[in-house]
């Protein structure tokens, strides 16, 4: 059957149509790819730019790595060779001070850090005794870090050897909030006394810190405490400090005592303790290690009634901790004894025991929760058992002491009894532990 014109014209319209739509359709398409290829490019040309500006600085901080490790390298050189410097002249300042005819009874070291003004106001307390004495007693000063201030002050004095503690590697505390201030303070005197006892080889040395004064008759104490360190091995260490040295707790300048506690504060050991101690010395607190019964174990601590030496450091690591309350208050002695032609042998474990031992049962019994305020009414020596730290920690918030324990142990005490004076007089107030009595052999 023949197609019609119209059908054939109709069929090439349908024809020509699809033929232009597809074109169309080809020439997006032909577009769309065309400016993403555009996009790609430009992409491509921003990553090669990116990549060339990090190859950039890559190739700067390599080189800044490189400046610095050069740097580093010369540092330590330049710190080693200062340190050979400081040691020379540690060896020339300490050969001078010794007199070759004169044994030192005692090197005396002030542990400083960043106070200068403390610091001189330590040194000038301490160079008012120490003078005529210092063959005896050769003074250093040792620095933790390197605050230039203190290191100025320190060098401005050529009477005292210089120290100095540098240690540039970052504290790690091992809790959190901890302050790092203890951990240095511990590596400091690790530091010091080993390079007084072991690299200097002195048989004593006395530790101070830089916020102290001494009294008149601070180096006669401690010559004649030298004797009792030599010859008793049951003294692990002699004290210049009471805690419950405060003016009104306190009498008798002439009176020392054994303790159980550790005073710190103005203190000498020997070289064979400090030998003991250093292997195994801690990484912060030390004071408070010293007083763990483990460390100490039998051995006691000789401490004096009134304080030769004087805590004037409101500001430091321990932020002021009991200044005002206990500190401050302090008395510090003003009477000068001669200590050696005073006869110390009653400070044997065994004479001391008894002779104490023999006070504190003559002394009046007071009982019941209103002996203190009996205490107030007595002209006689008293003594108040208290039942536990608790119970302790009571009555020594109404008389005003120290009322903190450290393992088991009251600060000061003896065979668990503190002592102290009633308002400066010579009245004296025993607290003692239920096992107090037997201990001491009553």
């Amino acid at each position: 059957m023949a197609r019609s014109p119209c059908d054939l014209r109709l069929l090439l319209l349908a024809a020509t149509v699809a033929f232009i739509y597809i074109q169309v359709r080809l020439f997006a398409t032909q577009s769309h790819y065309a400016d993403r290829l555009a996009e790609a490019e430009k992409s491509e040309n921003q990553c090669t730019s990116q990549l060339k500006s990090l190859i950039d600085q890559v190739s700067m901080q390599q080189e800044k790595i490189v400046a610095l490790e050069e740097m580093k390298i010369r540092q330590d050189e330049e710190r080693a060779h200062l340190k050979i410097l400081i040691q020379d002249l540690e060896k020339r300042s300490v050969q001078k001070l010794l007199n070759k005819n004169v044994v030192p009874v005692a090197a005396v070291v002030i542990m400083a850090c960043n106070r200068p003004d403390y610091l001189e106001r330590t040194v000038e307390s301490i160079l008012k005794y120490q003078t005529s004495v210092a063959s005896k007693f050769p003074l250093f000063i040792s620095q933790d870090g390197t605050n230039g201030a203190v290191k100025k002050k320190a060098l401005d004095y050529k009477q005292i050897t210089y120290m100095q503690h540098l240690n540039l590697e970052p504290v790690r505390t091992e809790r959190p909030g901890e302050l790092t201030a203890y951990y240095k303070i511990a590596k400091h005197y690790k530091w010091a006394l080993d390079e007084l006892f072991i690299k200097h080889n002195f048989a004593r040395v006395i530790i101070l810190e830089d916020d102290m004064e001494i009294a008149p008759d601070f180096f006669d104490y401690f010559e004649a405490a030298a004797k009792l360190l030599d010859n008793d091995k049951t003294i692990m260490a002699v004290s210049s400090w009471n805690d419950n040295g405060q003016k009104q707790f306190v009498n008798d300048p002439k009176a020392l005592y054994r303790s159980d506690f550790f005073p710190g504060l103005g203190w000498m050991l020997t070289k064979s303790t400090w030998l003991e101690l250093s292997p195994k010395w801690p990484k912060a607190y030390w004071d408070d290690w010293v007083r763990l019964k483990e460390i100490h174990g039998n051995r006691q601590f000789i401490r004096p009634e009134i304080c030769r030496t004087y805590n004037f450091g409101k500001h430091g690591s321990s932020l002021g901790q009991f200044f005002e309350q206990y500190l401050e208050p302090i008395k510090l002695n003003d009477v000068h004894i001669d200590w050696n032609s005073e006869d110390l042998s009653y400070l044997g474990e065994d004479k001391f025991s008894t002779k104490f031992g023999k006070e504190v049962a003559s002394a009046t019994p007071l009982h019941g929760s209103d002996a203190v305020l009996k205490a107030h009414s007595m002209a006689a020596d008293v003594r108040i058992q208290y039942d536990d730290q608790e119970d302790f920690e009571r009555i020594a918030r109404q008389f005003g002491i120290f009322e903190e324990w450290k393992d088991g142990i009251p600060r000061t005490a003896y065979k668990g009894v503190v002592v102290f004076r009633y308002k400066s007089s010579r009245r004296r107030i025993f607290l003692v532990s239920p096992d107090s009595l037997r201990q001491l052999g009553v």
